[in-house]
This record gives C-alpha cells, sequence and structure tokens, in this order.
C-alpha cells in the first residue's frame, strides 16, 4: 500500500529548512549531515531527501556526496546578478499596472503592503516591515497579466529575502525606501506608466546599491 502521508511529509520539511534558510536561523555556509537534519525534524531521511532536491532546484541548498548539505552563501556577484534581472523586469510589471489601474479598489493589497510597511517603521519593528515589503513586491508582479515575467522574477525572490534579512539591521532604518515603495503606488494610482517605470528602477539600483555593499563586506569578514 503507498505510504499517502509522504508529500505531506516532504512538504513539511521542505517548509521548515526552506523557513530556518531563508530567516538565516541555518545560515549562509552551514552544513550538516542529512541524519543530523533528519532528527532535528524528527522524520525520517527520505521526506528529507526530496526536501532538500527540492530546496537545491530553489538555489538555496547544495548537496555534498558523503558530506550531506551546505546553505549556499550569498557571493556578492550572484547578488549583483539578481538585482540586475529584478532592475529590468519588476518597473515593467508596476507600469503595466499602471497602464490598467481602473478601479483603485484592485491595488488594495498593494496599498495594504505600503500601509504596513509605514506603521512597522513607526513602531521601530523592523521585521514587520521586511514581511511588508516583501509582501508588495510579490504582490506587485503577481498583479501583472505577463505569466513568464512572474515565474522568473517570483523565483529570485527566495535569495532576496536572505539578503534583506541578513542586511536589515546593518543598514539605515529603511525610511528612504518606504516612502519609494509609496511614489511607486501613487503613481500606479495616477496611471503613469514612465514616471512609475523610472521610480522603481531607481528604488531598486539605490538599494541593490546599499546592500551589495553589506554583502561584500559581510563576505570579506567570513572568508
Amino acid at each position: 500500500m503507498p505510504d499517502l502521508s509522504r508529500p505531506t511529509r516532504v512538504n513539511r520539511a521542505y517548509d521548515l529548512l526552506r523557513a530556518d534558510i531563508l530567516s538565516n536561523r541555518l545560515p549562509p555556509g552551514f552544513s550538516a549531515p542529512e541524519p543530523d537534519l533528519a532528527e532535528r525534524l524528527g522524520m525520517s531521511r527520505t521526506p528529507l531527501r526530496e526536501a532538500l532536491i527540492r530546496l537545491e532546484h530553489d538555489g538555496l541548498v547544495e548537496l555534498v556526496p558523503r558530506r550531506g548539505v551546505r546553505v549556499l552563501p550569498m557571493y556578492p556577484d550572484d547578488m549583483r546578478e539578481v538585482y540586475a534581472i529584478l532592475a529590468a523586469l519588476e518597473p515593467e510589471a508596476a507600469a503595466e499596472l499602471a497602464l490598467h489601474n481602473g478601479d483603485p479598489g484592485w491595488l488594495k493589497p498593494l496599498e495594504d503592503a505600503v500601509g504596513d510597511m509605514e506603521a512597522a517603521l513607526e513602531a521601530d519593528d523592523l521585521d514587520a516591515w521586511a514581511q511588508a515589503d516583501d509582501r508588495f513586491h510579490r504582490e506587485l508582479v503577481e498583479m501583472s497579466s505577463n505569466r513568464r515575467l512572474t515565474e522568473i522574477v517570483t523565483g529570485l525572490y527566495d535569495q532576496v529575502h536572505r539578503a534583506r534579512t541578513l542586511t536589515l539591521r546593518l543598514r539605515e532604518k529603511p525610511v528612504q525606501s518606504t516612502r519609494e515603495h509609496r511614489e511607486v503606488l501613487n503613481g500606479i494610482l495616477d496611471g503613469k506608466p514612465r514616471r512609475v517605470r523610472k521610480l522603481f528602477r531607481a528604488h531598486r539600483d539605490r538599494t541593490a546599491a546599499e546592500l551589495l555593499a553589506i554583502l561584500e563586506t559581510y563576505h570579506l569578514l567570513h572568508l
């Protein structure tokens, strides 16, 4: 009889490990034998192995023969490529929303995300701010009608999330970033795609330069 609980156990292992990696509870460079991870999760190695293969496909870990698994470091050059792709594609998704803004009510997910960023900033809650920031970007691309663009961009967000979590408390309070998100949203609401495209590109270029500078220092310190 087939084990009907196996997909559930695989998904559980995947979700738990992914959350630990994205939050840096399993930091870049962390390595462990598969039996140790299986014991950590309280499950057998078979579902764990399938979960690790999925995480390797996501670009978060590498499976090392006879040594187990290693959480991939965030190399500055790799992240520079990620940010370059986002700076090229995300502004197009935002500009597309400005072209089809219509009823402003359908932009409520973006309005809520920006509002939550502003509230988190006021409360000095950086973790809540990061969650709202992540939600804004994911909601924006998912609302675009370009399926392939959405697949490409959302496939990079896990790596961006790791970088943001690592650098969140190493940079200035994200006042300017919050203001820039509000400006992008206002441009979408006003139906100004060219302005939105320009604002979003400038936002990505500025934040990428800021985060990459921190990542380069971090990488040098942990060589």
